[in-house]
């Protein structure tokens, strides 16, 4: 008795699903895309066009910058220029040293 009880509880809901999953296939079946075109894609990419030829620079100009490169003087850091004196580079590590000695020395009162 209880598996004629479950077979009749069980099998409306598979005609439920076997009619839900019928209407599901036939309208997938009847849907009908439009076909795509190649003139679709035009108003969404933009025509190419070969870019502008650069101007060639002028072979004068470029032999004069290069005369003037060549003569340039060049610039060191922490180097003296002619005529001048080189400045001393301090070493901060010995001026530390002599300030926290001073500090340590006993005051007088």
């Amino acid at each position: 008795m209880l598996r004629s009880l479950k077979a009749s509880v069980s099998a409306p809901e598979d005609r439920k699903t076997d009619l839900i999953q019928d209407l599901y296939v036939k309208a997938i079946n009847s849907h009908k895309p439009t076909p795509t075109k190649p003139s679709d894609a035009d108003a969404h990419v933009q025509k190419f066009s070969m870019p502008q030829v650069p101007a060639s620079p002028e072979e004068s100009n470029i032999a004069n910058d290069l005369k003037a490169y060549e003569v340039q003087e060049v610039e060191v850091e922490g180097a003296a220029a002619e005529g001048e004196v080189a400045a001393q580079d301090d070493d901060w590590f010995e001026r530390e040293l002599e300030e926290e000695l001073k500090d340590e020395e006993p005051k007088a009162h």
